[in-house]
């Protein structure tokens, strides 16, 4: 095990003690929620980017980092949890949080990658769940805008899964597949969110610039058609788009908590 990862579990003790968070109102549920799936998606990248040796010291750290920030959000969200219904969803997510943490702790091989992979999809999906549960039950029209944002960031970090697993030629089907449908989906929902009527000055300038980096991500995509990779290139991309997407996110909070 190492030393990094030691000290993000230190960490995320930390993040769990109950004086290091405070109670959360139902916008930023909507935001650590959204939060998780991209989680979710970047734990695997990073652990893909490390068994793949594409900036495995980063990936190491993002890989801790990430690890920590899950446990703080769930603990966080487990506190907030306005119905039974909500709190079962998160309780089903624990659960398969607990084989996925566990699994990506150890050392990358592509022997155990693809069992990671379908953990990752997994708890995708109930994180999902969980993020259109607290939509319903906030009944703000911001909280779809939170929601839509917050799955770009999830995408981003999903596109550079599914394309370090197809570059690193894992024994895993429908990858392809996988990553041509989120890719379209990301386009789509970029779409959405410009033409959103809530948008401020600000908003709108944050979405050309994504755009703008969206388009020099995926001129690299296009290589990999011809099985020429680039994966240092599309895991600093998609690292950049993140960052961007969670920005946004967090000022379409804003607008859901003044709403």
């Amino acid at each position: 095990m190492r030393n990094p990862i030691i000290a993000a579990l230190l960490l995320g003790l930390s993040l769990l003690s109950p004086a290091s968070w405070a109670a959360i109102d139902a916008a930023e549920a909507m935001n650590l929620s959204g939060m998780q799936r991209m989680l979710s998606q970047r734990i695997a990248k990073s652990y893909l980017m490390i068994g793949a040796e594409v900036r495995p010291d980063l990936a190491a750290e993002q890989l801790d980092q990430s690890i920590a920030k899950f446990e703080s959000n769930y603990l966080a969200l487990s506190d907030y949890a306005p119905t039974a219904q909500i709190r079962t969803a998160l309780e089903d997510a624990g659960h398969t949080w607990q084989r996925y943490r566990e699994l990506a702790l150890t050392r990358p091989d592509k022997q155990t990658a693809p069992n990671l992979l379908a953990l990752s999809d997994q708890l995708l999906m109930q994180s999902e769940n969980l993020v259109q549960l607290l939509e319903r039950h906030s009944g703000s029209q911001e909280a779809r805008l939170v929601n839509r944002s917050g799955r770009q960031r999830m995408l981003s970090q999903r596109i550079a899964k599914l394309y370090l697993a197809m570059s690193w030629r894992l024994p895993v089907a429908g990858l392809q597949e996988a990553f041509d449908q989120a890719v379209k989906e990301f386009d789509l929902t970029l779409l959405e969110l410009q033409q959103a009527g809530q948008n401020t000055t600000a908003i709108a300038k944050g979405l050309q610039q994504a755009e703008a980096q969206w388009r020099f991500s995926r001129a690299g995509f296009k290589l990999s058609s011809d099985s020429r990779y680039v994966p240092t290139v599309i895991a600093t991309t998609s690292e950049t788009l993140l960052w961007q997407m969670n920005d946004l996110t967090n000022q379409y909070q804003r607008l859901m908590a003044g709403s």
